[in-house]
């Protein structure tokens, strides 16, 4: 240890340091200094980008199922005297509907007679269909552009100026 410094703080003592001594009561006052830091930004502009979108077409194969509904017409003679007009009605789980169709014949006496009933039975089917369509996509290109005229500022502080672009020092 040095014959400058407290045995307890490491500090210098007393007698090293530039203090100033009150007479009538043997106190030493020692002065002390602090130092403080401002810290500060700004905005410096290290490039640009550009961005285009270009939009590409490509051919492509599409398949879908597409339902198709049709409608087969049955006629079916039944000849038949009945006593009142039948109401339609729907047979195989409402796949069928019967409408009945009647006709008065004159005879010595009046009868009605189902004549034949028209049978209406929806079938589904589903057929596979490919068709060409055109797809479009679209893909951003982006491209680093050189800073604006205070970029050589950043470049000159950090010691990578740039000989062709000049200096602006009023621009932070």
């Amino acid at each position: 240890m040095s014959p400058h410094t407290s045995a307890l703080s490491g500090l210098p003592s007393p007698a090293s340091a530039p203090a100033s001594r009150d007479e009538r009561d043997e106190t030493f006052v020692v002065p002390l200094h602090e130092e403080t830091l401002s810290v500060a930004r700004r905005e410096i502009e290290t490039g640009r980008v550009r961005v285009e979108v270009e939009i590409h077409e490509r051919q492509e194969i599409i398949e879908q199922d597409l339902a198709q509904e049709t409608v087969e017409i049955e006629r079916v003679p039944v000849g038949r005297v009945i006593a009142e007009t039948p109401s339609i009605r729907e047979e195989d789980g409402g796949a069928v509907i019967v409408i009945p169709v009647v006709e008065e014949v004159l005879v010595v006496e009046r009868r009605l007679v189902l004549k034949e009933e028209v049978r209406v039975r929806r079938v589904r089917s589903t057929a596979r269909q490919q068709q060409n369509v055109t797809v479009r996509s679209e893909e951003a290109v982006v491209t680093r552009l050189p800073a604006a005229a205070d970029a050589g500022d950043a470049e000159q502080a950090s010691g990578h100026a740039d000989p062709k672009t000049p200096n602006h020092p009023g621009k932070q």
